[in-house]
Formats: structure tokens, C-alpha cells, sequence
């Protein structure tokens, strides 16, 4: 029998595999990024920013719900048949977009894609970490993230030149289709359970148990709760600038194919970076990183109504992109290091949970504060949250790593 041993290099197969399932988890995502206000209106004459926001509402809370579910779960069930049961819930979602006589449906379709993505990217999440060991978190969540937002925005600027030249009603979401086919018969056929590596770090970990998973995740241990709280401001701007940046962008006379390049940017930044910004949560305090990040994102924010042409927003997705890249691998390691291997599922599911309920509460949050104030309201009070959780991060959290970036130049 095969020796279990922990990291990526002793199990690079399996970790490239997970890491390719995962890229075809974040293109399902791709689909809609930046054709939706578009498709929106064309085939249903949706204008409002609340009515239009709906579907990325629902998107969010159903992924949140099914977040907090399959990190309960993995345990019980296993984390292979719970990423083949978010794969088979997807087959359905781009025939749905396509054939969909009403509003309604395309909700429905993004219920569906929500509970996809908490399923099998919360799944290829947990599988990565039950991998890697404690050494490489970071790194290996780095790779898992930039896999698929780099498909994200692959997907989008295809799905975007698409609808230009065929329209934004069906054959934009021909891609679905192969994604979801080819995402689970990957995950049937060469997709490995990986409790049994999580059962051998358990062994030696020295973090005790959680008494209370979800209080101590949600809020009340410092590292968990900072991180948590920044999780969902992150996705909360992530909301607004899913839904409101393609209509700002119709507001200031761009044409599809030109929101298509700026709206995939931002992910491609977003997923490219996260190739060495992950690397950075292994070696310095990740308290400095989750603190930049959320800053950076804030600050560029306030500047998004300011833009006029179109390498002002080129350049401000990219800073977007790239603090975005910061915080997200970064999270997700920072989670991991405080909790003990048999909690650690669960946490992340916690962790998750309240992450991309901040889809949802943004797109609330935005559509109210965009129909009746504005858009540029709306993007300025984002701006403002975000800037605020990056001092919560600052004032709250611990950092035990031996290298700190503000201390980084006296070590060497």
C-alpha cells in the first residue's frame, strides 16, 4: 500500500487534477460576468438596479447556505461525492439561460449555480488543503484561486465577444454545457477522496478543538473573526462591482466588447496574482497582507466614479485585481492555521458562509443605494466599508509569523 504523505509535490497529480476541476468550477461563474445587465435587458427589459441585482441575491445566499453545509458535511459524506453532487446540479444551469421564458427562470438558474459553487469549489478548497500539509497553504490556495477567477474572466471576455457577434440570449451559454459535462466526469473518473490526509495531519496538530465552531469562526477568536469579516466585505464590493460596473460602463457609452475587456480584468488580475500572492501567506504575516489588500480595495474603490476613459478603468480593475489577490488565498490559509484538522472543514464552510453572503448584501446594499441615490453613491459607500474593515484587520488580529513586510527589511 501506498504511503500517505502530505504536500504538493507528493501528490502533485491529484493537485493538478483538483486544480483543473476547479477551473472549470470558476468558467461556470464566467458565464454571466459580463453580459448579464445586457441579457437582462434585452430579453426581459429589466432596468432597475434592485430587480436587476436579484440574481446575484440569490447566487449569494445559496452558495453562502451551501458553503456552511458542505464544510459540515465533508466529514460525513466525503469531499468527492459532495463536488460530484454540485457538478451533476450544474448540467441544467445553461440550458435553463438559454431557454428561459421569464425572469423567474434565470433565478432559478442562479439558485442552482449558486449551490454548484458552494458544493464543488468549497469541495476542491478543503480536498487541496487535506493535501498540502501545513507548510504550504498558502501557495496551494494561491493556485486553487488563480485557477479559477483565471477562468472566470477567460469565460467572460469569450462569453462578451460571443454576444457581440451572435447576441446574448443563447450562445454565450454553449460554453456551460462542455464545462459542466467535462467538470463531472473529471470529478467521477480521476478525482480522489482525501479524508485519509486529513486524518494523518490530525495526528500531530497541536491546535485544540473548538468548543462552539460557528461563534468562534464568526466573531469571537480574533484571527477567525477578523478574517471572516473581511471575507465578507470582500465579496460584499465583489457584488457591486459584478452588478454595477457593466451598467456604469453602459452609462458612459462603451460598447459590449469593451466592458467585456475591462469587466474580465479585474478576475484575470485577480486570478494571475494569486500565483504569488499565495506564495506571500507562507512566508510573511498574513495580518500585513489581509490589511493591504482590503485597504487597496477601498481606497481604489472611491475612485471608480472618477474614471472617464478606458485605461482609467483598465487601471483601476487591475489595483482592484490585484488586492483582491492579496486578501483571497490569504484567507483561506489564515483559517486553516487556527484550526485544528478535524475542525477545519467546518470552519471554512463557516468561513465561506459569511464570505459570500457578502454577494448578497452587496447586491442589496448597491441596488437600493443605486436607485435611490445613485451609482456613484452606492460605489463610494462600498468603498467606505471596505477601507473600514481593513482597520478592523489592523486593530483586531494577531500575527505570530516569524517575518512581518514592516519588519521584513531588518531581517535581511
Amino acid at each position: 500500500m501506498k504511503e500517505t504523505k502530505l504536500g504538493i509535490r507528493e501528490n502533485w497529480k491529484q493537485f493538478t487534477i483538483l486544480v483543473v476541476v476547479n477551473a472549470f468550477v470558476g468558467g461556470m461563474i464566467g458565464l454571466e460576468r459580463a453580459i448579464f445587465p445586457q441579457f437582462a435587458l434585452e430579453k426581459f427589459n429589466i432596468t432597475s438596479q434592485s430587480s436587476l441585482f436579484s440574481f446575484i441575491i440569490i447566487f449569494g445566499v445559496s452558495k453562502a447556505i451551501t458553503n456552511y453545509f458542505t464544510g459540515k458535511l465533508a466529514n460525513r459524506f466525503g469531499r468527492k461525492n459532495l463536488l460530484i453532487a454540485g457538478w451533476i446540479l450544474a448540467l441544467p444551469i445553461p440550458f435553463i439561460l438559454i431557454f428561459a421564458p421569464t425572469w423567474s427562470w434565470v433565478l432559478f438558474a442562479n439558485l442552482l449555480l449558486g449551490i454548484h459553487q458552494g458544493l464543488a469549489w468549497s469541495s476542491t478548497v478543503v480536498m487541496k488543503i487535506d493535501l498540502v500539509g501545513d507548510k504550504e497553504r498558502g501557495f496551494a490556495m494561491g493556485i486553487n484561486e488563480f485557477a479559477g477567477y483565471l477562468s472566470v474572466a477567460i469565460v467572460a471576455f469569450i462569453s462578451s465577444q460571443i454576444a457581440v457577434k451572435y447576441g446574448v440570449s443563447t450562445y454565450p451559454f454553449y460554453i456551460g454545457i462542455g464545462l459542466s459535462i467535462i467538470g463531472l466526469l473529471m470529478s467521477i473518473f480521476l478525482v480522489k477522496e482525501t479524508q485519509k490526509f486529513q486524518q494523518l495531519e490530525a495526528q500531530s496538530s497541536s491546535i485544540p478543538l473548538m468548543k462552539n465552531i460557528f461563534r468562534e469562526t464568526t466573531w469571537l477568536h480574533k484571527n477567525l473573526g477578523s478574517t471572516t469579516q473581511a471575507g465578507l466585505v470582500n465579496n460584499l464590493n465583489d457584488g457591486l462591482v459584478w452588478g454595477v460596473l457593466p451598467i456604469l460602463l453602459t452609462q458612459k457609452g462603451f460598447s459590449i466588447s469593451e466592458i467585456g475587456i475591462i469587466v474580465s480584468t479585474y478576475p484575470a488580475v485577480w486570478g494571475l496574482a494569486q500565483l504569488f500572492t499565495g506564495k506571500l501567506a507562507d512566508i510573511f504575516c498574513k495580518k500585513d497582507l489581509l490589511f493591504i489588500g482590503m485597504l487597496l480595495q477601498g481606497m481604489v474603490l472611491i475612485t471608480l466614479p472618477s474614471a472617464i476613459y478606458f485605461h482609467h478603468f483598465i487601471i483601476i480593475a487591475i489595483l482592484i485585481g490585484f488586492g483582491t489577490a492579496l486578501v483571497y488565498p490569504t484567507f483561506l490559509a489564515t483559517i486553516s492555521e487556527n484550526t485544528h484538522p478535524k475542525d477545519r472543514a467546518e470552519s471554512l464552510g463557516i468561513f465561506r458562509f459569511w464570505r459570500d453572503l457578502g454577494y448578497a448584501i452587496g447586491a442589496i446594499l448597491s441596488g437600493i443605494l443605486a436607485d435611490k441615490f445613485g451609482i456613484n453613491t452606492a460605489i463610494y459607500t462600498i468603498g467606505f466599508i471596505t477601507t473600514v474593515s481593513s482597520f478592523i484587520i489592523l486593530y483586531r488580529m494577531n500575527c505570530h509569523e516569524i517575518k512581518s513586510i514592516l519588519h521584513f527589511k531588518m531581517q535581511i
